[in-house]
């Protein structure tokens, strides 16, 4: 009876992990495109927020490039990974900020268009992750920081779409600098969550 229930609860395991990789697999191979497409556009637009939101897609890519590394690893495999995760989103907040900085002394006006049909694209594709990940929202703390990081992307998407809105309607920059200010907060307060998370789990461990 014990065997057959330890047999049953492996093959539940099994199953799940494999849901979980088929997931990732998805989700990393639409970030990787995004990202590519919203750097060029960025750079061409000088939209700090466009870039700013490319590079939330690139550091993503790498969070579900690792977080598939780990899908059958132990649970302190697991915890490092999510410490590693933190840290490169902390890492993305400083290089949003330095542009930040960099696009103030520039001066440069972001092209109002080219923000919002690739501000709404990227949104879909986010939106599209986010459903995919939710059903594994709660199955672990791996995929649990990658659940928090696609949410993340929402609000990035949802503000690069506010400043393309008003930099049409102001023809200022300033709007666009603010949503590069707002994303490393947000990068900022959701690498700060995962380090401090995945911390307490490898001294449990």
């Amino acid at each position: 009876m014990g065997d057959r229930c330890c047999q049953a609860k492996a093959s539940e395991l099994s199953k799940l992990k494999k849901q979980q990789a088929k997931t990732l697999w998805a989700v990393l191979s639409i970030n990787i495109v995004m990202f590519a497409i919203e750097f060029g556009a960025g750079i061409r637009a000088d939209s700090l927020s466009l870039t700013g939101d490319s590079l939330d897609m690139l550091g993503d890519a790498l969070v579900y490039a690792s977080s598939l590394y780990v899908i059958n690893k132990s649970v302190k495999a697991q915890a490092g990974t999510a410490f590693l995760k933190g840290s490169m989103v902390f890492l993305f907040a400083i290089a949003v900020f330095a542009r930040v900085t960099y696009q103030l002394f520039t001066g440069a006006s972001p092209e109002a268009l080219t923000m919002g049909i690739v501000g709404v694209v990227a949104l879909l594709a986010n939106l599209l992750c986010l459903l995919l990940l939710t059903r594994h929202r709660n199955d672990n703390l791996n995929t649990s920081s990658v659940w928090l990081c696609s949410r993340n992307d929402i609000i990035a998407n949802t503000s690069v779409l506010v400043a393309a809105a008003l930099v049409s309607l102001t023809h200022s920059l300033l709007p666009d600098l603010a949503v590069g200010l707002l994303l490393t907060f947000i990068f900022a307060r959701s690498a700060g969550k995962m380090l401090s998370q995945s911390w307490r789990e490898m001294q449990q461990v």
